[in-house]
């Protein structure tokens, strides 16, 4: 079952690339929710479970999650500088 659900996932989304527009998007119109609650709320609509995204994660995003918790106190803030997005 797991396998189908993966290869549902390819199938619909082709690439991490997309998966990231997908998210961008609903972060775009809903201003109030951050790139954790974008996630989540994408899989409670499409039906999929949150743990199956995580190959669909791109790097750049996986960045923003970060930022949005730091941001949030769910991680430690790092000791580097972060540039200004």
């Amino acid at each position: 079952m797991e396998k189908e659900l993966k290869e549902a996932l390819e199938e619909k989304f082709y690439c991490p690339v997309r998966f990231a527009e997908q998210i961008e998007k609903i972060v775009l119109v809903n201003s109030d929710m951050n790139y954790i609650d974008a996630i989540v709320y994408f899989c409670d609509q499409n039906n999929i479970d949150v743990e199956l995204v995580t190959k669909l994660i791109s790097k750049p995003l996986k960045e923003k999650i970060k930022c949005d918790a730091i941001h949030l106190n769910y991680l430690k803030k790092s000791s580097r500088a972060k540039l200004p997005i």
